[in-house]
């Protein structure tokens, strides 16, 4: 799953980068409006943390743009203390929620969580694919009770394809899903991570449908 982070205040851009990419999400970000308007108008994210004090743009006007061009992505805007009517403009211009400075980042995190799962159409923290249980709060995945053993890829394919569940899913969007945007892409890699994580899961959780993609399911 890929994070868009527009903040400009440097510290706290760093902070909220490195506590997203360490809860197993990859990290695009962006100083100001007019950066992180172009990255979230061009770039397919899961989900974007959007302060609305920002240079050159603010996020408002951002948020905006983004909805008036049909951007459909959840939207976790970034508040001042005493900011109530930025909260009630961020809504009405297409925000799915807000945290208001200062902030814990566990919360962050939880509220991301949420926004991304029910993007998906999940209700629940824990998702679930016959033997296989994908605990999005702590980034781990187990069949049958016994944790897997997965790299940061493959926890991130396994996370997109199970928010997707009995989805086709093709190898372009697990490429620009699992990395951020100025990482090396390659495409094989894709392949690479499935066929290592067809070896950690039971067999058939993980099919090929030729020409177009993966698709997890639990064979039912």
């Amino acid at each position: 799953m890929r994070i868009l982070i527009v903040e400009d205040e440097p510290t706290l851009q760093s902070q909220l980068a490195q506590s997203v990419r360490e809860a197993g999400y990859a990290v695009d970000v962006a100083s100001n409006g007019v950066d992180g308007h172009f990255q979230g108008e061009t770039e397919p994210y899961d989900a974007v943390v959007l302060d609305l004090g920002l240079p050159q743009m603010d996020g408002i006007t951002v948020l905006r743009k983004w909805r008036a061009a049909g951007r459909t992505m959840p939207v976790l805007i970034l508040t001042a203390r005493d900011g109530w009517h930025e909260k009630v403009s961020g809504i009405d211009a297409g925000a799915d929620d807000y945290l208001t400075k200062p902030f814990h980042m566990e919360e962050l995190l939880a509220r991301l969580r949420g926004l991304i799962r029910r993007a998906g159409g999940h209700a629940s923290a824990e998702l679930v694919c016959g033997p296989l249980t994908m605990d999005t709060r702590n980034s781990r995945a187990v069949v049958d009770g016994q944790a897997l053993s997965l790299t940061s890829h493959e926890y991130r394919v396994l996370a997109y394809l199970m928010h997707h569940r009995d989805e086709v899913v093709s190898r372009s969007d697990l490429v620009e899903h699992i990395y951020a945007q100025d990482f090396d892409r390659d495409s094989n890699t894709v392949e690479v991570f499935i066929a290592r994580l067809r070896k950690k899961l039971p067999p058939g959780l993980i099919t090929t449908v030729r020409g177009l993609g993966y698709r997890l399911t639990d064979g039912r």
